[in-house]
């Protein structure tokens, strides 16, 4: 999954679906159907010898908890059609023919679904989604092969691990800059996702586990390909995010250069496919990049030099954020500033059909965004941005108020319903047509940001 925006708000790399599923548990009813005929592996824990592992993840228990996962994470059906509830009944019919497929190494999964995502820029990012059957696959296997793989990648490695998070990373990187790190090498991968060589990945993931039936899953579930308008295209190269298992192995792959990194002693923080490597100098830094440049060429990825840069740590954004020295040469953290664009441009997105609706519903639809914001980039010690975004958002609210009323009539009277004063309301609605310069000084006496409190719309500040 690609940058930041996997554990940002408005969680990048999910298709979501409306709340509310049905009365019944169906995970209850998969694991105690079909399954049921295979109790005597409920307890299976994993081998060291082939087969044990996928035994381990095929096992009731495991696949019990696998299923409560992908139902709570909701998303879209994949190239089958199949929403939850319907694979819950297919699960229910035929688990037991599809168990034994996987144990016999004849299980194909199908073609992910390809959905193109917009990115606030304007660009595009692919995700795959794979079946909600599929995804119950892979999140099962994920259960039992994440405890045994991830004790062994690099401690500098903070993304899609238990108990790690982005926050983490951007932890790390101030404090590297704080002991005097100033220079970052910051390396962005172009298309990661879509470049990991199978042969290499596979090859990576057999030093980790023993189980060629698991191993022969994985690469099946690589080279499933991708169905778009109907035709499947083969995929020789790629791991297609929006499956479970996909950060486990991305981290699998680059956890050879955080080794590398470790052993000659640099001082980094990775999140995914984002590397920032911090040193003293400038001709320091050049010396890592040209390193990071033949590490990656061995895994035969490349390297964005257009986004890649060796640069003050201060004029370069990690997972969104950057940082600034504040008094007492304190480093401190701040909001960058394409994420503040960002923030922006989705605000206005939620905003722009505003018409039909009332200044509650608008508010509804905006408070998920701005409180998953909020908790992201709580971090940053920049109060003064914080109360500028508040006041420009509370602006737009008011410009979106008047434009609802219209008619200078109409501000006039709902205004003095309002409790406005004769030289508030007066004057406002001789503007009705300047929402935007309309919308300040004399209309905050009204609009206050009590009233905003009280319709439910989150502060930043």
């Amino acid at each position: 999954m690609s940058k930041a925006m996997r554990q940002m708000p408005q969680r990048c790399g999910r298709v979501g679906v409306a709340h509310g599923e049905a009365v019944r548990d169906l995970a209850s009813d998969e694991a105690s159907g079909p399954p049921r005929e295979h109790q005597g592996t409920g307890s299976a824990r994993p081998k060291a010898g082939t087969g044990g592992l996928l035994e381990a993840a095929l096992a009731r228990e495991n696949l019990h908890r696998a299923w409560k996962r992908v139902k709570a994470n909701k998303g879209a059906a994949g190239v089958d059609g199949l929403g939850i509830e319907q694979t819950a009944e297919l699960l229910r019919t035929r688990w037991s023919d599809i168990r034994q497929t996987l144990l016999a190494g004849q299980y194909r999964p199908q073609p992910v679904r390809r959905v193109m995502i917009p990115k606030p820029d304007g660009s595009q990012r692919e995700l795959g989604i794979p079946t909600v059957l599929d995804r119950l696959i892979q999140q099962a296997l994920l259960q039992v092969l994440q405890p045994l793989i991830d004790p062994s990648f690099s401690d500098h490695s903070h993304g899609f691990r238990p108990g790690r998070r982005a926050h983490d990373a951007v932890k790390a990187a101030r404090a590297y800059v704080q002991s005097g790190k100033r220079v970052v090498v910051d390396v962005d991968l172009a298309k990661f996702f879509d470049r990991v060589n199978h042969n290499i990945l596979i090859d990576r993931l057999k030093r980790h586990i023993d189980d060629a039936g698991v191993i022969r899953l994985i690469r099946a579930y690589l080279n499933a390909g991708i169905m778009e308008g109907g035709v499947v295209i083969d995929r020789h190269l790629g791991t297609p995010q929006g499956g479970p298992l996909s950060p486990l192995l991305a981290n699998v792959l680059l956890d050879e250069v955080d080794k590398a990194l470790e052993a000659r002693g640099y001082r980094f923080a990775r999140y995914a496919d984002d590397c920032n490597v911090y040193v003293g100098s400038i001709k320091a830094g050049e010396r890592v990049m040209a390193y990071l440049r033949k590490l990656y060429t061995g895994l035969k990825l490349q390297n964005n030099e257009a986004k890649s840069a060796v640069a003050s740590a201060f004029g370069r954004k990690f997972l969104g954020y950057a940082l600034w020295v504040a008094k007492g040469k304190e480093v401190k953290y701040a909001v960058a500033k394409k994420a503040l664009d960002n923030f922006k441009a989705r605000i206005r997105q939620l905003t722009r059909r505003s018409g039909g609706r009332s200044m509650e519903q608008v508010v509804e639809k905006l408070r998920p965004y701005l409180l998953g914001w909020k908790a992201y980039f709580g971090m940053a010690q920049t109060p003064r941005v914080w109360r500028e975004l508040d006041q420009w958002l509370r602006h737009r609210l008011r410009a979106i108020r008047l434009r609802q009323w219209k008619r200078g009539t109409t501000m006039y009277r709902e205004l003095l319903a309002m409790g406005a004063k004769e030289r508030v309301a007066r004057p406002v609605a001789a503007n009705s047509r300047r929402w935007w310069r309309n919308s300040a000084k004399l209309l905050n006496s009204v609009l206050t940001i009590a009233w905003f409190d009280q319709m439910g719309l989150p502060r930043l500040s």
